[in-house]
């Protein structure tokens, strides 16, 4: 039993039956405002990466994009229309469209234009360094990236083979000779590489991660990279999957290292792969077979 005096019988009511006056309940204080509610959307807003810094934002991705697209359409019509009245008057012009030497001079010419874009842009806009500006450390374990790359392939193959894939594509005709399959497989494991990474991730991603986290960087820059592909490879989707899984993987890379080329090496890595797997299979480019999708899947 509880002795007389212990505190429960303490704020029992009086005899009126009126309850006690207490702090919150004093007739010279307000009642407390009830706490606002919680903001549900901020819980699911994504973490910016504080290591991400470039001096460009997006509106400096969106003209260097406007830009390159123009360069393509007016760079690749001159070349037609030159190719066809100085090297090859009886051909059609739709004929001349997928000739591989006339491809390669047009991804040349809008190459080089896209990088002196970058670079008049960061260092004469920005005025910083662009080879620091993009973050192309070289990494210690160039080897290491390079197997990573061939890796990547490998395990993409696999995966590749499991989806629906078209018989042949546009890309095919890049092979139709032995001179011309080895002169593209010098730009794949080369400037190609090289130009979609420095735009990617080295131009691209970090402006997407200082916004929204590496997560969505990694996302956003690989999706673009397997669209650009789609006409190249008959906008087969299975192919497209396969693309935008080298670019999860290249752009992992520049999140954890830091190093637009680590992320190219990763890359050479995987185009290096698939050119010497089809020079084996091929026995260099002599036996080419109808459709080259088991050897080139991204």
């Amino acid at each position: 039993m509880a002795s007389p005096d212990n505190s429960q019988f303490e704020l029992q009511s009086p005899l009126g039956g009126e309850p006690p006056q207490t702090a919150s309940s004093s007739p010279g204080l307000p009642p407390p405002s009830p706490a606002p509610p919680a903001d549900p959307s901020l819980a699911i807003q994504p973490m910016p990466d504080t290591k991400e810094n470039p001096a460009w934002n997006g509106w400096d991705v969106l003209v260097v994009v406007g830009l390159a697209l123009v360069t393509a359409l007016v760079s690749q019509f001159a070349i037609l229309l030159a190719a066809h009245y100085l090297l090859y008057p009886h051909a059609k012009l739709e004929d001349l469209v997928l000739h591989p030497i006339l491809l390669l001079i047009s991804q040349f010419v809008i190459d080089g234009a896209v990088v002196a874009y970058l670079v008049l842009l960061v260092e004469g806009k920005y005025h910083q360094p662009f080879w620091r500006a993009i973050r192309w450390n070289w990494p210690k374990s160039m080897w290491v990236m390079l197997a990573l790359g061939g890796a990547t392939y490998l395990v993409l193959a696999v995966l590749g083979s499991l989806l629906p894939m078209p018989k042949s594509t546009p890309f095919d005709n890049l092979f139709q000779n032995r001179r011309d399959a080895f002169l593209l497989a010098i730009i794949a494991t080369t400037l190609g590489p090289l130009m979609e990474e420095l735009f990617f991730r080295g131009f691209f991603y970090p402006v997407v991660a200082k916004r929204w986290g590496a997560g969505w960087g990694i996302f956003l820059s690989a999706l673009p990279f397997a669209l650009m592909h789609m006409q190249q490879y008959g906008y087969a989707w299975g192919i497209l999957l396969v693309i935008f899984g080298v670019g999860v993987v290249c752009g992992i890379v520049r999140a954890v290292t830091g190093s637009v080329a680590a992320s190219f090496l990763v890359h050479a890595g995987y185009n290096g792969a698939q050119m010497l797997i089809a020079i084996f299979l091929t026995r260099g480019f002599t036996r080419m077979p109808k459709g080259l999708l088991e050897y080139f899947s991204g």
